[in-house]
């Protein structure tokens, strides 16, 4: 998995490429466009690295929506793309999630990323900078709030309370319970989908867990693949 050569190396280039896709970004639904999926799909990407040996494995698995059975699962490993900046981590983890989304022969209607959309300091996380590039519907579930501001969700899983930017008190997303009793997860808009449908497709994938049967699933393989792929002499 080569990076491609286009693709930022410092930290001025990656915040002009933000500030050239933010505008991009539509956060709303917005059916019957290119790029547009199987929307009885819906997909997990996750990412994992080993840095000593400068390797990063991306997964994606896609499930069925309505039995939330895996149909199909890949993954690809390469070099990392990026060094760790906050705020700038979808450079590191992009390439290998294209390419682990490329090696699907099922493009499924809905991804959900592991991190934020909308929820970002120039709203345009990993979950928003992916939908643009690749025009399929996107969210994030993320498992804390970042930089973000929010009061605690009532205790009954569905119950939420907007994920608020401290500095211009715009909702960015929600803090999203899943589970009674249990800490919430932290769910924005990525791209071609609005924050209720965004909650409603998170609720829909978390029947038994805190997490998004898709994370789950996604996470899983990639530490798999990681560990193989660890023990390979050169993986290029």
């Amino acid at each position: 998995m080569p990076i491609p050569a286009d693709w930022p190396t410092t930290e001025a280039e990656a915040l002009a490429e933000q500030e050239r896709l933010r505008p991009l970004v539509l956060p709303a639904g917005a059916d019957g466009l290119d790029g547009s999926g199987d929307d009885r799909l819906i997909a997990g990407v996750d990412v994992a690295y080993d840095d000593a040996r400068d390797l990063v494995v991306a997964a994606a698995v896609v499930l069925d929506r309505a039995t939330l059975a895996v149909v199909e699962e890949a993954t690809a490993t390469g070099r990392i793309a990026f060094p760790y900046i906050p705020g700038l981590l979808a450079f590191r983890e992009l390439p290998a999630v294209l390419d682990a989304l490329a090696a699907l022969t099922h493009r499924p209607g809905t991804v959900v990323c592991d991190g934020y959309g909308l929820a970002h300091p120039r709203r345009l996380g990993l979950a928003s900078h992916l939908g643009v590039l690749t025009g399929l519907r996107t969210l994030g579930v993320a498992k804390t709030p970042f930089t973000f501001d929010h009061r605690d969700p009532g205790p009954a899983r569905g119950d939420s309370t907007p994920l608020t930017d401290p500095a211009t008190g715009e909702e960015v997303g929600r803090a999203l319970r899943t589970r009674p009793g249990v800490k919430p997860v932290f769910v924005s808009v990525g791209h071609r989908i609005g924050l209720a449908e965004a909650v409603e497709t998170t609720l829909a994938l978390t029947p038994r867990y805190r997490l998004p049967e898709t994370t789950r699933h996604a996470d899983s393989l990639c530490r798999r693949a990681l560990a193989a792929a660890s023990r390979t002499p050169d993986v290029n």
